[in-house]
């Protein structure tokens, strides 16, 4: 079942390896889609899970509509997902926006089906600055990646990226990944970005009850680690665990510690 229907025409595309293992859920970021996980995809079903992730509507091999990109439509995109696939008992990942898209699962959905969360370099709780919190990007930051994924899509990607990993990542890796935000539909990249500078998960992140794991790269440009620390505040219980050595890009920054880290989290 690649492609799963998640109301009126549009269907999200869904990868499910080893089906007869533990689930994870991982829900990619902006502005990429769900092949940024191809490094946990290769490890982690030998361990005993079954690693399901969906490109989010307008990404990746998912259909591109013109409207449904606010939280909460993306949430309810995910709940099909876990409904059409019979999950229970999952552990849900998403990172940076994901992370957001996540956050307002947990607290749209009442946890429906999830058992532990990680937020990954999450874009919670809020991923702007405002009169009342300090912690984000500047919303000028934001409307400039917003105008210039209408005017020079491929140059916004790059610099964007440019920010993205800490490590000295090569040349080729780079342009994998740049690659893969442009599989995404221009408005549905500039869609989501006004989704994340509007936004606001306060009063979602205090409405996790779930076992939940903070990872945050102490370089990230992004989203800040000050920031990160603000959501383990707001995530009662939460565990927190920096990366020292890592950028946004954590997941392949310290590729084998974060792998660890996660299947450590997943395993209590």
């Amino acid at each position: 079942m690649p492609y799963i229907p998640v109301g009126k025409g549009i269907k999200v595309f869904v990868e499910d390896i080893n089906s007869s293992g533990k689930p994870i859920l991982f829900i990619h970021g902006w502005p990429v889609n769900h092949k940024m996980f191809e490094y946990q995809f290769n490890q982690l079903p030998q361990c005993g899970y079954r690693c399901i992730a969906l490109d989010l509507r307008g990404f990746g091999k998912s259909d591109k509509p013109w409207n449904g990109y606010s939280y909460d439509t993306l949430a309810d995109d995910v709940y099909c997902v876990i409904e059409a696939l019979g999950l229970d008992n999952i552990a849900l990942v998403g990172f940076s926006m994901g992370g957001a898209i996540a956050t307002r699962y947990m607290a749209r959905y009442e946890s429906y089906g999830i058992s532990k969360l990680a937020l990954i370099s999450a874009a919670v709780p809020k991923f702007t600055q405002g009169p009342d919190y300090k912690y984000g990007l500047p919303v000028s930051e934001v409307n400039t990646l917003i105008h210039q994924s209408y005017a020079d899509r491929p140059k916004m990607i790059s610099d964007f990226g440019s920010k993205f990993f800490a490590s000295n990542v090569s040349s080729e890796f780079r342009n994998w990944f740049n690659g893969l935000a442009l599989e995404a539909s221009g408005h549905a990249t500039a869609m989501t970005a006004i989704s994340l500078r509007d936004e606001d998960l306060r009063p979602d992140a205090k409405r996790i009850y779930v076992p939940t794991a903070i990872f945050a790269g102490v370089h990230d440009q992004i989203v800040s680690f000050s920031n990160a620390e603000q959501m383990h505040n707001y995530v009662t219980g939460s565990v927190f665990v920096p990366f020292k050595n890592s950028g946004h890009g954590l997941f392949y920054d310290e590729l084998e510690k974060f792998n660890h880290c996660l299947t450590q989290f997943l395993s209590k």
